[in-house]
């Protein structure tokens, strides 16, 4: 196997002690720069202001979907029907979840303070199925997953290399009713599979976070996020990694 090439990524940092970190993975065919304002908007919030962002750019990829345009992508996607039949990158997923695992592990090794535990991994659309993916079946007890705007990838793989730490993980999904590129019917499905199929527990929106999956819809939402979904997740963010 050929070794791998360290992701890029910039660093957001943060504006008091470094205690807590996010690692957001973008959608296809963007890069980190475009959830940084994103994150120093989430940073102007004094609750928030512990946490270091950082936003990896993924490496360009032939894409089947795009008739093998290249683009930033995390893996190749070859159509965008249905979920639960289509042919999916396993092997790509599987090599951006190695290269993620390495950026998790560089957070615990550069900063005592910093374990697992005080490790969000999140994302939009294709960066957010990765961190479904990687966060699911890696080793480390991360502190909790954030998908919007996307869906649960290789779902029968997934099942058997769930962790078997996962299912006590806080997991926030967002999905807007409107977004014409990854149908809501997918990110709920997904969320549904997560419960139904995979054992984990509800979390409703008055508990904010809890072991489980929160999923949330946005009314007119298309294929981005909004101020609702942000202020919700800022919200998650200050339980899941508190000062």
């Amino acid at each position: 196997m050929a070794s791998l090439q360290p992701l890029k990524y910039l660093v957001v940092p943060p504006k008091v002690k470094h205690t807590a970190t996010v690692i957001f993975l973008h959608g296809l065919g963007d890069s980190g720069a475009g959830w940084q304002p994103v994150a120093q908007m989430l940073q102007q919030d004094p609750a928030l202001g512990h946490i270091k962002w950082v936003l990896p750019h993924a490496p360009p990829k032939h894409i089947t979907l795009n008739l093998g345009m290249e683009m930033p992508a995390w893996y190749d996607i070859k159509s965008l029907t249905n979920i639960d039949t289509r042919e999916e990158d396993q092997a790509g997923m599987l090599s951006t979840a190695r290269s993620v695992n390495e950026i998790i592990t560089s957070e615990i090794d550069a900063l005592p303070d910093v374990s697992a535990s005080r490790i969000v991994l999140g994302g939009f659309s294709q960066g957010a199925a990765m961190t479904l993916f990687t966060g699911l079946t890696t080793e480390r007890k991360l502190g909790g997953l954030v998908a919007l705007s996307s869906y649960l990838p290789v779902r029968d793989r997934l099942k058997s290399m769930l962790s078997e730490h996962v299912k006590k993980l806080p997991i926030f999904m967002g999905h807007g009713t409107a977004d014409p590129m990854v149908a809501l019917r997918f990110g709920k499905g997904s969320a549904d599979y997560l419960k139904d199929q995979l054992g984990f527990l509800t979390v409703d929106s008055s508990q904010i976070a809890g072991p489980g999956v929160r999923f949330e819809q946005y009314e007119r939402m298309g294929h981005s996020t909004s101020p609702e979904e942000l202020d919700h997740l800022g919200a998650w963010l200050k339980v899941v990694l508190p000062q």
